[in-house]
């Protein structure tokens, strides 16, 4: 049996759809489908440069096809795509935290701490339990502005204060 080109599109095919296996995000996979199209454009005898043309098209129909369209309905219901700091957290209601070293205040987002600034204000300190909407990041700075019911300081705060 001769070594046909085909078959090195259909092993690229092979290797790009096992790779999807580790990631999940429909990518590899629309590549290998497209590897495999152009498999089949290599066996009606057509040349390199027309076989690369035409994995180009297929992927540039195919890709978009897997991660826009099909990724979607593979995914877990509620899951909004994205890390900390895309937006995804954008509106959420958050409490402050002091860190312990340093009692820095700021809030958590998917378990790791940010220092705080409030917009309307620039204050960097706030007592611990305070109710605030997380808005955007400005670095490694999470931009808050204070519910309306945590204008005034809260109760478990006022307690805590030392009596002269």
């Amino acid at each position: 049996m001769d070594w046909n080109p085909a078959y090195t599109w259909l092993v690229i095919a092979l290797l790009l759809s096992l790779a999807e296996l580790t990631s999940g995000a429909m990518l590899l996979l629309a590549l290998g489908v497209a590897a495999a199209l152009t498999a089949t454009v290599t066996a009606l005898g057509l040349s390199l440069p027309w076989q690369l043309l035409s994995m180009g098209i297929f992927a540039g129909i195919l890709v978009p096809l897997g991660v826009v369209v099909i990724r979607p309905r593979f995914s877990p219901r509620g899951v909004a795509y994205g890390t900390t700091g895309t937006g995804v957290e954008k509106g959420n209601h958050y409490q402050t935290l002091l860190r312990d070293f340093d009692n820095a205040t700021g809030i958590k987002i998917n378990g790791d701490f940010y220092r705080l600034r409030v917009i309307e204000s620039g204050e960097t300190e706030l007592p611990q339990g305070t109710q605030v909407v997380f808005k955007r990041f400005e670095g490694t700075t999470a931009l808050v502005t204070l519910t309306p019911s945590s204008d005034a300081i809260p109760q478990d705060a006022i307690s805590q204060r030392k009596e002269p």
